[in-house]
């Protein structure tokens, strides 16, 4: 039996998505005056593989989350840098402030904020904000859009039936930090016909938009993926974990531009 809150409203996803457009302006506005500037990055981990962090992130994620608790105060928050809060709905917002540190801090443009909104644990909406770019990537029920110097494009993938015709990108190649993990990656590395390293969220946005169409990644937690997947999704791409489940809790996770070059991935990467 049908519930009220068995899904979301065509209302509830327009304010939504409204407010997601202005928690990516507010954002933005605290974080693009750290980029390219002196600042202090910190160690997040103490230890291990360099995990910087900076006070843009701590910024941007603050701003955004005061606006979620003042707008709509019985929802969830799950963010990178301030951890959990909560909620009595079946909303759950998903922050990254700054996805692509490494490269923020190096002063190179692939970085995002990552803003995404699941409902009842199912990825619903999301968006990838590059300010610095000036491009604003969306996807909701709704469709997938990039927004751009006051114009709205419609995002679709492209089709890519063959693994020896794809493009691919990957963040960088250390983050196959297990053997096993590092072979399967390698296996699809050789099958395709290019792959471009660098990128973080930025390279899932590109499936989307068509440009690139694959993306295989791993190490990867639910802030880091979950308002990219409605962006691919809503823009025909499937993304997927390596054993092809919901990616949208994180993991090892593969993004592709058509059902084929997806199940072509699964089974080089499943070996």
């Amino acid at each position: 039996m049908s519930t009220p809150l068995s899904r979301p409203g065509k209302k509830d996803i327009e304010d939504r998505l409204a407010f997601i457009i202005s928690a990516t302006q507010a954002s933005a506005t605290v974080i693009l005056p750290y980029f390219r500037s002196p600042l202090i990055v910190d160690h997040k981990q103490g230890q291990g593989r360099f995990d910087p962090v900076t006070e843009a992130d701590r910024a941007g994620e603050e701003i955004i989350r005061k606006m979620i608790e003042e707008t709509y105060p019985d929802d969830a928050i799950f963010g990178e840098e301030f951890g959990k809060k909560s909620g009595t709905s079946p909303y759950c917002w998903v922050l990254d402030p700054i996805d692509g540190t490494r490269s923020f801090i190096s002063g190179i443009p692939l970085w995002g904020t990552l803003i995404g909104l699941t409902f009842n644990g199912s990825a619903l909406m999301g968006a990838m904000n590059q300010p610095y770019i000036g491009e604003l990537f969306l996807g909701s029920p709704q469709g997938s859009i990039v927004l751009k110097d006051g114009h709205e494009t419609r995002l679709k993938t492209r089709r890519c039936a063959k693994l020896s015709n794809a493009l691919m990108g990957s963040t960088a190649p250390e983050i196959f930090d297990k053997p096993e993990d590092l072979a399967a990656f390698e296996r699809v590395k050789s099958a395709v016909k290019l792959t471009r390293f660098g990128g973080d969220c930025y390279l899932y946005s590109l499936v989307a938009a068509g440009q690139l169409d694959l993306v295989v990644e791993t190490g990867l937690n639910a802030y880091d993926i979950a308002a990219l997947v409605p962006i691919v999704e809503n823009a025909g791409g499937i993304i997927t974990t390596w054993e092809g489940s919901p990616a949208s809790d994180g993991g090892r996770i593969m993004a592709a531009g058509c059902a084929e070059l997806h199940e072509a991935t699964l089974q080089l990467l499943q070996g």
